[in-house]
């Protein structure tokens, strides 16, 4: 029987195996990902129910078409703390959800992900397009505070002046360069990147049920602690930062003549 989340979210193709290999692919319309609140919202959501789905093996994360995610669409309006309370949640719920996933986890980054790269990259084993470029777009280069959990990740996989420099400058990182650094583990032409993917997850999928799930669960355990040290503090000084640019600003009176 098909589990009803394969057909919940708009922005999530969903495909199992009988050997509970279950691939997510993020996309817009079938096509690469354009990013929207749409997206937040879904990606928040259904890592619980994959996490929550006792047949799912092991779990293979990729986007579609020719990048992971490198567009923007729509996004909500924040106004006022209340509007920014929604992502706040949201943020903290998508990573989270995403490490709480107790079954191995193979990210397959099929081309430029320079929005939400870390997503993949949480995967316990990372493969990457030649194609695949690495960034942090969405917060110094619009003059947000990177506080949504790339702070907490990105100081940890590259060492903190590195990742620093990262963040603050919106460098963009080539699938090699990533590899060499340790970020990912293989980089392959495109058209290999699913096929080695699929066979990794065959690969896992013989072993014992408990053995996929506790090695998970150990694997992740350092990194669980990282994101619930960072995430709330990091997420609230990126409200701040928000807010503090919307907020209309009382004009100057004017000199007494």
């Amino acid at each position: 029987m098909t589990p009803g989340y394969f057909d919940a979210y708009p922005t999530i193709q969903f495909e199992r195996d009988e050997s509970g290999v279950l691939v997510m692919r993020l996309h817009s319309d079938g096509g690469s990902v354009v990013y929207s609140h749409q997206h937040h919202s879904d990606w928040s959501r259904a890592f619980r129910d994959v996490a929550m789905d006792q047949d799912n093996r092991v779990v293979v994360f990729t986007g579609s078409g020719d990048a992971f995610c490198e567009r923007f669409g729509a996004q909500r309006s924040i106004k006022r703390p209340s509007d920014w309370h929604h992502i706040y949640c949201e943020g903290k719920q998508m990573l989270r959800d995403l490490l709480e996933i107790p079954v191995p986890v193979i990210g397959a980054v099929n081309g430029p992900a320079t929005i939400h790269a870390e997503l993949p990259l949480l995967s316990d084993i990372t493969l990457a397009s030649e194609t695949a470029v690495f960034q942090d777009e969405p917060h110094i280069g619009y003059a947000t505070v990177p506080g949504d959990g790339v702070h907490v990740f990105w100081l940890d996989w590259l060492g903190t002046n590195r990742g620093r420099y990262f963040l603050m400058t919106g460098q963009r990182i080539s699938a090699a360069e990533a590899q060499t650094l340790g970020v990912v583990n293989e980089v392959l032409p495109p058209e290999q990147l699913m096929p080695r993917a699929l066979e990794l997850a065959q690969e896992l999928a013989w072993l014992p049920d408990l053995t996929l799930r506790y090695s998970r669960t150990l694997l992740t355990q350092r990194l669980k602690r990282l994101l619930e040290e960072g995430i709330g503090h990091g997420l609230a000084l990126e409200g701040l930062g928000a807010l503090e640019m919307i907020i209309p600003r009382a004009q100057p009176a004017a000199d007494a003549e």
